[in-house]
C-alpha cells in the first residue's frame, strides 16, 4: 500500500488547503523564515486560479488531505532571469511552488518530487534564503543550485532544477 496519493485539488478540498498554508507560515515564522510568505501568501485567489488550471494538487494519506503544492509545465516566467550561476539545461520543465505540509507526517516533499518526476524529467523549484530545511530537502532529493531569480514582489530566491 502506497503511503500517499496525489491528486488534482478540487474547490471543496479549499478550506483544508487554507488551514495547510496557515500551519506553514506560523512553521516558516517559528524556523526562522518569517518573510517567504509573509501573512497572506499565497491569496485564496491563487489558489482558485491554480485549481481552475488543474494546478494545484493535494498529498492524502487515506482521504486526509496532508499536503499540497502547485506543478506547472512551461516556462516559468521569473525564471528568465537567471544571476549568480545558470540552467544545466534548456528544455521543457515542470516548476513546483506553494509547497507545503501539515507537520503531521514525513515524507511529504519526497512523495511530491516522485510525482513531478513521473510527469517531466525536468524539474526546478526555487525557495528563499533563510528557508533552511526546504534547502536541505531540496538538495536531498537531488536538485542542484543554479542561482537567483526575483519574485513579482522583487525578493530573491535561490533556484534549483533537477535533471
Amino acid at each position: 500500500m502506497e503511503k500517499f496519493r496525489i491528486s488534482y485539488a478540487e474547490k471543496k478540498d479549499l478550506p483544508r488547503i487554507l488551514q495547510i498554508y496557515d500551519y506553514a507560515r506560523e512553521f516558516m515564522k517559528a524556523t526562522g523564515n518569517a518573510s517567504q510568505w509573509k501573512d497572506n501568501f499565497p491569496p485564496e485567489t491563487l489558489l482558485i486560479q491554480d485549481i481552475l488550471e488543474k494546478q494545484l494538487y493535494v498529498v492524502k494519506s487515506g482521504e486526509e488531505i496532508h499536503g499540497c503544492f502547485a506543478f506547472i509545465l512551461g516556462k516559468e516566467p521569473a525564471y528568465a532571469q537567471l544571476e549568480g550561476g545558470e540552467w544545466r539545461l534548456d528544455t521543457e520543465y515542470g516548476t513546483m511552488h506553494r509547497v507545503a505540509g501539515d507537520g503531521r507526517t514525513h515524507g511529504l516533499f519526497d512523495a511530491m518530487v516522485a510525482f513531478c518526476w513521473e510527469k517531466i524529467k525536468h524539474v526546478r523549484i526555487d525557495t528563499h534564503a533563510d528557508n533552511h530545511i526546504m534547502q536541505r530537502l531540496i538538495s536531498r532529493q537531488g536538485f542542484k543550485r543554479c542561482g537567483i531569480i526575483y519574485v513579482a514582489d522583487g525578493s530573491p530566491r535561490i533556484v534549483y532544477e533537477k535533471i
